[in-house]
């Protein structure tokens, strides 16, 4: 299936995808210093993605499964000064539009946060759909957008002994989408 140049029609094929849980991520990508990108990535995703006429994507996060694979960070992650797993254990996205421009597929929705919600821009690609070895139709699709934290309440920071900020506002997301026609997960 290719995306259509130039129009609003969406490219997801009609009905009903899970999403593989197995297969899906959600990362982070922020700089540390200025100098190195560090990545964070919450294995645990769930969610639906509907195809057809009126295109629609909702997912979860659970904050507890996110990894920066080092401990020290990411119990400091959990904690109140980031995402206070406590309080607000999952993240949540729901679109409210959907649609193609030239190649891309342009994604608007609404991103929850530590019980904040604000409106998000993803885009990317809708990678393809086919069949996997079991027999269940597939879909995948890849979106981006950076973000910036503090606008969810993300504000630790530590300041430098040379001046400016231990980290950036600016956080890249990136999700990969991996769905099986409901019913066959």
């Amino acid at each position: 299936m290719s995306i259509l140049a130039d129009t609003s029609a969406t490219v997801i094929p009609a009905g009903t995808w899970s999403i593989d849980p197995s297969h899906s991520a959600v990362e982070f990508h922020i700089k540390h210093l200025g100098l190195a990108t560090v990545k964070g990535r919450a294995p645990v995703v769930g969610g639906t993605i509907e195809g057809g006429e009126t295109p629609a994507i909702q997912g979860t996060v659970g904050v507890s499964s996110i990894t920066t694979f080092d401990e020290n960070r990411d119990g400091h992650l959990q904690s109140p000064e980031f995402f206070d797993v406590e309080r607000y254990p999952e993240l949540s996205f729901e679109s409210t539009g959907i649609e193609t421009r030239g190649h891309d597929l342009v994604v608007e929705g609404k991103l929850t946060i530590k019980g904040v919600t604000k409106p998000v821009t993803l885009r990317g690609t809708f990678v393809g759909s086919g069949v996997d070895p079991w027999g269940s139709e597939r879909i995948g699709i890849d979106l981006e957008t950076t973000v910036d934290r503090t606008e969810w309440g993300l504000d630790w920071n530590a300041p430098l002994p040379g001046g400016g900020l231990l980290l950036p506002s600016d956080v890249k997301l990136t999700a990969t989408f991996s769905a099986v026609k409901a019913g066959r997960v």
